[in-house]
């Protein structure tokens, strides 16, 4: 393929047509669109639908101008870091990160970066679903125990557990009786709660009596001291040595893993690479302790 030919469609795709495409390149409009003529007939697509006044990219020629920008913009950035003699992070940087870690970490964490690494347009999205990288044009996304994927690579950079806590005001339950309990989501359907303690585990019987979205608010309503709840221990931390919150036991389950996820079939760039360095430093040992340090 002609990358000066692919460039040249990103150029005209991003300016939405030949015209301001040719004013903002200085270049002759009747060259881009040979150009971008010569690209759809050697892959036999039509890339453009061009009306009289308008000009729309086709389905496959937006799916090559998502797939094909962001490299070219990424070849762009390498050589003029080596014409700079240097490899200083620059250009955009998109993170997708969920909720709970955007709310208690990034804003420091993206605020100390940018003063870092002002030649960095740095982007974060909030959300917990699993975004499709290539598709979306992310550069880096956070993830909790994320499903394995054999298009990305990545590594774990902080731990944390789940804990049963409760207001002091609270009382733990004795045998079987059934506490109050805020729970995540209308689909957590659990009745029962196994903790560990260290005269070993036990069973909690639960009636939800909050459904809240946000592992904040399910914080502070346990404060509020409406019922027990299962939350990082990251999160309560301080509560537990104020003694706002009391530990009722660790939840016998997987540990909570953090990750760093980016595509494998890119270079990494400096700018990504700068990003996981950030979070090295921030979390150097990967300790709950560290992450509750971010928290007010």
């Amino acid at each position: 393929m002609d990358l000066l030919a692919l460039a040249d469609f990103n150029l005209v795709a991003r300016h939405g047509g030949f015209g301001r495409a040719a004013r903002a390149a200085g270049r002759p409009k009747a060259t881009l669109s040979r150009r971008v003529s010569e690209l759809e007939s050697s892959l036999d697509l039509r890339l453009f639908e061009r009306g009289r006044r308008n000009l729309k990219l086709t389905e496959e020629g937006r799916a090559l101008h998502e797939r094909t920008g962001a490299l070219l913009a990424e070849l762009d950035e390498t050589a003029a870091a080596i014409a700079a003699r240097g490899d200083r992070p620059r250009g955009r940087l998109r993170i997708s990160a969920p909720l709970l870690f955007s709310q208690t970490a990034m804003g420091k964490l993206a605020a100390a970066f940018a003063m870092e690494y002002p030649e960095v347009r740095l982007e974060v999205t909030t959300e917990d679903r699993s975004v499709d990288m290539i598709e979306e044009g992310y550069d880096l996304v956070i993830r909790v125990n994320p499903d394995p994927d054999e298009s990305l690579v990545g590594r774990i950079f902080l731990r944390d557990r789940l804990v049963v806590v409760a207001s002091p005001s609270l009382r733990r339950p004795v045998g079987d009786v059934t506490v109050p309990a805020v729970v995540r989501s209308a689909g957590d359907l659990n009745s029962v709660w196994t903790v560990v303690t260290p005269v070993g585990s036990a069973e909690i019987a639960i009636e939800p009596v909050l459904r809240l979205s946000s592992l904040i608010m399910i914080r502070d309503a346990v404060r509020a001291g409406v019922g027990a709840a299962r939350l990082p221990v990251s999160l309560v931390s301080r509560d537990l040595a104020a003694g706002r919150l009391v530990h009722w036991g660790d939840v016998d389950g997987p540990e909570i893993s953090l990750w760093t996820l980016y595509p494998s079939r890119r270079l990494l760039s400096a700018r990504v690479a700068a990003f996981l360095d950030c979070l090295k430093n921030a979390f150097p040992s990967g300790k709950p302790e560290e992450l509750a340090s971010f928290i007010d």
